[in-house]
């Protein structure tokens, strides 16, 4: 009886140290997983402190030349931003954080008091690495950095109308920068970081998206003919003090446009607050009444719609022709004329004879065929399309005015895009302002042999007599146009402001290149295109027949003796 009453109690005795065990092992697991639970929730909260995951920018794709010179380029920068809850407005640095930065300390701590409840705010855009190094190393709380890129433009001012701008965020807001935004822009990327309990970079964790760069864009623009073509104009612009002036020059195989420049201009790599007035691209943004430029393509007008024949001789005397009650005017009286004296001499009475013999629907749309009152299709952000009179009948002067190049308006892109009609032998082709890798085939909207006709005419524009003899390029025969148009004021035409033309191009035989001038309110005794704006052309387009590498003419005509011109 005493035995089985003592294994009864050792039987307890085990059962109890066993539900001791037991609930000991319970107790430990429970205090085990809370520990791991603790320290799962306290690195959690640890790296929410330490770990962020921050935007990568990526470099802007460059910008280049035909040729491949950089044109745009992104360097990187820095950044410096606070978090205004960690800021310390007392702290000793602070003097010298607001000098890093160009504030005064009453106004820095005053912005960053503003934003007191956010936890991100840029205190300066675009510094140089070792600037932000040495504003970090103040090791105020709060401050920080983060990379990114500013644009840089190695041609400066030569190329700003045509390359445009960034903004402070890296994105394009004017010229091809903005045209081409989303081919340059590239996608962000984004890396896990390790901040120190300031907030500071300890290192990178992982890359979780790589930034992919822009993609590069390459331009027509010859970079050494768009200096040229700045320097001559700018020259110009000193000389003449005109207001402003335009550049354009075409190569007329491919349709590529090989210089684009405006003067005044613009610096792209600083703040352009102050610089508005130079900031839009004339030579596609502006219009002008083209004047005597039109006249070629009056005369192939008329000649194509067979209401006069080639060798059609007009007497011009007394110098003068009354039409609908108004006088049309030449300098003095040149008694009878041929085509090709009338455009040489750009005869306002002889044109004014060969509009009289046309309707205005053809005259309206030759001008339609050769790209006038249409956009270019360069895709240039902010091209005006210009202004073309309706085919509706026209009063008897606004047709005669029509057609010496009154009442209709017209961009220097637009003027230099017609002339290209002639220099190819009646093809026309759509600029482009990127390099192609083929030619643009174009359209015939002109014959042939009328063409040839017009440019032996143009030719003669800048023989002894003709009003532009200032053009000639020595070794080269060229063909082209002057036009000098009396600018509207308040009462009508002002006689004493003016735009002067250059509308041509060479080598006349076989054109390599087309350009147009154009001068805005030249000032002094010359204002006439062939006075102020023919030696410009003649400058700048040596200057690209030598750097295309095109040869002289094997026996060019006789122009390359000086003189005047209108």
């Amino acid at each position: 009886m005493n035995e089985a009453r003592a294994i009864g109690a050792w039987r307890l005795v085990a059962m109890t140290l066993l539900l001791l065990l037991v609930a000991g092992g319970v107790a430990a697991r429970v205090v085990m997983l809370q520990g791991e639970e603790e320290r799962t929730f306290l690195k959690r909260q640890g790296e929410a402190r330490t770990v962020r995951t921050l935007t990568v920018q990526p470099a802007r794709g460059v910008i280049r030349d035909r040729r491949g010179e950089p044109l745009a380029v992104s360097t990187p920068v820095v950044a410096i931003w606070v978090n205004p809850r960690q800021y310390r407005s007392d702290h000793p640095a602070v003097p010298e954080l607001a000098a890093a930065l160009e504030y005064s300390v009453a106004d820095l701590n005053a912005r960053i008091a503003r934003s007191a409840g956010r936890e991100f705010l840029y205190l300066r855009r675009q510094l140089p690495p070792d600037r932000a190094e040495a504003v970090l190393a103040l090791d105020v709380p709060g401050v920080n950095a983060e990379g990114e890129y500013r644009r840089f433009y190695p041609a400066g001012e030569v190329a700003a109308h045509v390359v445009g701008i960034t903004n402070i965020d890296d994105r394009g807001i004017e010229g091809l920068e903005l045209a081409y935004d989303a081919w340059l822009t590239g996608s962000q990327g984004r890396k896990r970081v390790l901040r120190d309990r300031r907030g500071r970079l300890v290192r990178d964790l992982e890359y979780l998206a790589t930034a992919e760069p822009g993609r590069e864009l390459t331009l027509s623009i010859d970079l050494r003919l768009q200096y040229l073509a700045y320097r001559e104009l700018s020259a110009a612009m000193q000389q003449y003090r005109a207001k402003s002036g335009t550049v354009v020059v075409l190569d007329n195989r491919t349709g590529e446009v090989l210089a684009m420049v405006n003067w005044p201009s613009y610096n792209p790599n600083a703040p352009v607050v102050a610089q508005f007035e130079g900031l839009r691209n004339r030579a596609v943004t502006d219009l002008y009444e083209p004047g005597s430029t039109v006249k070629p393509i009056t005369v192939a007008a008329a000649l194509e719609s067979g209401r006069i024949r080639n060798d059609l001789v007009i007497d011009t005397s007394p110098g003068w022709i009354r039409v609908g009650g108004n006088l049309i005017t030449d300098p003095l009286d040149r008694g009878e004329l041929d085509l090709t004296q009338i455009i040489a001499r750009s005869s306002q009475v002889g044109i004014a004879h060969i509009a009289l013999e046309l309707d205005d629907d053809i005259m309206r749309e030759a001008l339609s065929r050769f790209g006038f009152g249409q956009s270019t299709g360069i895709g240039f952000p902010g091209e005006t399309s210009g202004v073309l009179p309706e085919a509706a009948r026209l009063p008897l002067i606004d047709r005669v005015t029509l057609g010496f190049g009154y009442g209709i308006a017209v961009t220097p892109l637009q003027l230099a895009q017609a002339y290209t009609v002639f220099a190819n032998r009646g093809i026309f082709r759509t600029p482009s302002l990127l390099r192609l890798d083929a030619p643009d085939e174009g359209v015939r909207v002109l014959d042939h042999a009328l063409a040839n006709e017009i440019n032996r005419m143009l030719e003669g524009v800048l023989h002894d007599e003709g009003t532009a003899v200032r053009a000639r390029i020595p070794g080269y025969t060229v063909a082209g146009k002057t036009g000098t148009v009396r600018k509207v004021g308040r009462g009508g035409y002002d006689s004493q402001r003016h735009l002067a033309f250059f509308a041509g191009f060479a080598p006349a035989a076989n054109p390599r290149v087309t350009a147009v001038v154009v001068i805005n309110e030249p000032q002094g005794e010359r204002t006439g295109g062939g006075q102020v704006a023919a030696p410009v052309f003649g400058r700048v387009v040596a200057g690209a027949l030598r750097l295309l590498s095109e040869p002289p003419d094997p026996a060019p005509l006789l122009q390359a003796s000086a003189g005047g011109g209108r």
